[in-house]
């Protein structure tokens, strides 16, 4: 029954929202990957990043939702963003009203069963930059995280420091791919191609290389390039024809 309500399913959820193609095929994959789990109460699971994700959830989110939830699928968002999993491993610091659970490594498990769905979004490799700005603004809002300290020397800040690791870097795909996301070469690998180099071909005299560009009327001839002596605000401004 649940394949014969699809076309309802689509065309109830074009009233609600009007998907783009791209969209319309990813919730269509979405809603096949519910038929094939088997309905009645399945879950998907859909995960909560950080930046420019969070702006495509709330369009595609309730799409989602839209499209599985005739068929009694439910859609349930699991936080894995930076600040989340700095929230974890610091859970001892915090208040029991702010502490949240270990939200990655219950995905990690629920990868490992038949009935995982995971819409996993891109998220941030965070970079000791980023990972200090997390640190801040949760600072500001209230929640006793410790800075991260980047040349720790006391077993507090190495006990610190080995913490905030887990959440540097790639931290996230390694534990939802169980590994395949690691793009390192194998050592034998590595090894032969060091003594075996690819040799290029040979270089013709006659060989040329030009570079083509407008004259005029692209940012060839408008672009303007300005280096800032010091810090300040920037303020972006455009005076059209009329003035």
């Amino acid at each position: 029954w649940r394949k014969e309500m699809l076309p309802f399913v689509l065309s109830r959820a074009a009233r609600h929202a009007v998907p783009s193609p791209r969209r319309a095929a990813m919730a269509r994959k979405v809603f096949a990957a519910a038929l094939s789990s088997g309905g009645g109460g399945s879950k998907i699971i859909y995960t909560i990043t950080d930046e420019a994700p969070m702006l495509a959830t709330y369009s595609l989110l309730p799409l989602i939702q839209c499209f599985v939830k005739p068929a009694g699928i439910n859609v349930e968002t699991s936080d894995i963003s930076v600040a989340a999993r700095i929230l974890y491993h610091f859970s001892d610091r915090l208040k029991p009203e702010q502490r949240i659970p270990d939200t990655l490594g219950d995905l990690g498990k629920l990868c490992k069963t038949p009935d995982a769905n995971i819409i996993k979004l891109p998220n941030v490799s965070a970079s000791i930059p980023q990972l200090n700005e997390a640190i801040a603004e949760l600072q500001q809002k209230g929640y006793n995280v410790p800075n991260y300290p980047q040349d720790p020397k006391t077993p507090e800040e190495k006990e610190i420091n080995a913490l905030y690791s887990k959440v540097l870097g790639s931290a996230v795909n390694p534990v939802l791919r169980e590994g395949n996301s690691d793009r390192r070469a194998a050592p034998p690998v590595k090894a032969y191609a060091q003594k075996n180099p690819h040799k290029l071909g040979k270089w013709e005299a006659g060989s040329k290389t030009k570079v083509a560009h407008m004259a005029d009327k692209d940012f060839f001839s408008s672009e303007q390039s300005h280096t800032m002596p010091a810090a300040g605000s920037v303020k972006i401004t455009l005076k059209g024809a009329d003035g």
